[in-house]
């Protein structure tokens, strides 16, 4: 009963921030953080033990597999380049970097173990940034960021993985290691990829013999991130890349014409799972704080000396993420632009600031959950017996780099974003008229289809306004000399009649809209801002 409890009060208080944030000026991930942090306190003695591995089972899977739903896939193609740079060499060049500076701060830790530390804080958060920026982000940078998000995951925890092994056995093997990275990686995307695809041609068989209710498509789409983690796992692959594969295979699978009332139904239920899930893990966050800082401190006499040294190795292990990061980031747009340019191709970002690119990039290297949930499940022995070296301090400075990160950015990124042009929102609203203009034209063809067929079929002649004209005066004249019932008749056959060519225009259009993403002439955000429109459109007109 006292867990019921707990995720109740829990629930309201995520709910409670979200309001709250509208009066404190705070981004809403620190706010949380601060109000578990206070709830953990003894007077309020809201206690949750945190279990790494149940942690990432239940919070990471649904919400990659979201991310990788919404991912422009048209976006993700062309920022290929820079996204796995950032989300696998990157990550290698930070552990490196970062762990030999952390072996070098912290001479009592095994050189395996630093380099743990430096994977588990390779991870970034995309879904902080977001809030944070408040949606001012350029749209390039933002899905630049998120791309990376969604790939060094995996590429973090893999490595964090061969560190501890590393650490425990006293053994390494680079080429052991990048070999089976590969195969993890590969692997995790495969298993995916096939059970996504697996479960869309199961709901295809489903509608095909009538079983439309949105209901248990809905639960089976809930349940494929999770199905897609444990499955990869237990495979000895990457659940992480798993859950993302089967997100971003499943915006490809879920584009079927009978499913409107599934759609809407979907997009309601993950709004509110990954509003309520992001909430619970910067809260659970905060939850934590007290009980690492009691670890960390009280096996020291001299507390207070401690935390300032632990608080200066933060600040001294984030400074030295973030120069990696910029060095990294800003050599690559002077690499990328002298190539593009050799190659007579216009550079991206032309006239923009390389230095404020570079400087937005780096600090929306935010740390958040996976880096959380990874240093927590570090062993409490080695194979040895012994005590894994300053486990409660690794710990302590991982927890601290994710605040630190956070309370950087929410200072700097709102005065640096200025300094970029924003999106072109009027390009932006051309190109959606552009591609409703199509759809639209489709439905138009079908009228004129279904004009035609009429005319053949009746004689008639007149164009589609007369005939309204000639309708609307035939109806007036018949409800003087025709009973009210016959008139009602009437007029629920020409609402059916209605109904049927209107549900029908709208269907082509959305069948216009398939075959052009099909085709490549339009990307997933345009897409799913008009596919929700035509479903709007198709749920009201039930409705009527």
């Amino acid at each position: 009963m006292q867990l019921l409890y707990t995720i109740l009060i829990m629930l309201l208080v995520v709910s409670g921030t979200r309001i709250t944030a509208q009066f404190i000026p705070l981004p809403l991930p620190l706010l949380q953080i601060l109000i578990g942090a206070l709830l953990a306190i003894p007077v309020l003695g809201l206690h949750v033990r945190l279990e790494p591995e149940l942690f990432l089972l239940l919070f990471i899977p649904p919400l990659l597999f979201v991310d990788g739903w919404r991912m422009p896939k048209g976006q993700f193609r062309q920022l290929r380049t820079p996204i796995l740079l950032l989300a696998f060499a990157l990550v290698f060049f930070t552990i490196l970097g970062a762990g030999y500076f952390i072996h070098w701060l912290l001479p009592q830790v095994p050189l395996a173990a630093c380099f743990a530390l430096a994977a588990v804080l390779s991870p970034t958060d995309a879904v902080a940034v977001s809030a944070i920026t408040h949606g001012r982000l350029p749209a390039t940078l933002n899905n630049l960021l998120q791309g990376e998000a969604l790939m060094n995951d995996a590429s973090g925890l893999v490595a964090f993985k061969f560190a501890v092994a590393a650490t425990l056995t006293g053994f390494f093997s680079i080429s052991d290691a990048s070999l089976q990275f590969v195969l993890v990686a590969v692997g995790g995307l495969l298993v995916g990829v096939a059970l996504s695809y697996l479960l869309g041609r199961l709901r295809a068989w489903m509608i095909g013999r009538g079983w439309e209710d949105p209901a248990p498509h809905v639960l089976l789409l809930l349940l494929l991130p999770f199905a897609a983690y444990v499955a990869a796992e237990h495979l000895g692959l990457s659940g992480i890349l798993s859950a993302v594969a089967a997100g971003m295979m499943q915006s490809r699978l879920d584009l079927l014409p009978r499913q409107t009332t599934t759609r809407m139904l979907n997009r309601s239920v993950w709004t509110l799972l990954e509003f309520t899930f992001n909430g619970l893990i910067f809260l659970l966050l905060g939850l934590q704080l007290p009980d690492i800082l009691g670890a960390a401190l009280g096996s020291h006499d001299d507390s207070w000396s401690f935390a300032l040294w632990a608080l200066l190795c933060v600040v001294a292990i984030y400074a030295v993420m973030m120069l990696l990061r910029f060095v990294w980031v800003y050599s690559y747009w002077r690499a990328s632009g002298a190539f593009r340019r050799w190659r007579g191709l216009p550079t991206r970002f032309a006239g923009q600031s390389r230095v404020a690119l570079s400087a937005v990039l780096t600090l929306g290297g935010v740390r958040g959950a996976v880096t959380l949930a990874g240093v927590m499940s570090l062993p409490l022995l080695l194979n040895s017996g012994e005590a894994f070296p300053e486990r409660d301090l690794l710990i302590l400075i991982a927890a601290g780099v994710i605040l630190l990160s956070l309370l950087v950015a929410s200072a700097a990124l709102p005065r640096i974003l200025p300094l970029l042009p924003q999106d072109n929102a009027a390009l932006h609203e051309r190109e959606l008229n552009r591609h409703r203009a199509k759809v639209l034209e489709s439905a138009i063809r079908y009228l004129e289809r279904e004009d035609e067929r009429a005319a053949d079929a009746d004689g008639a002649i007149a164009s589609v306004e007369i005939k309204a004209k000639l309708m609307s005066e035939y109806r007036d004249l018949l409800s003087r000399t025709r009973d009210t019932e016959e008139l009602r008749e009437d007029q629920r056959e020409m609402d059916r009649m209605e109904y049927r060519m209107r549900l029908q225009a709208l269907r082509t259009q959305r069948l216009e809209l398939y075959r052009m993403r099909k085709d490549n002439e339009l990307d997933d955000d345009l897409l799913s801002e008009i596919l929700r429109d035509l479903d709007i459109a198709e749920a009201r007109l039930h409705k009527g």
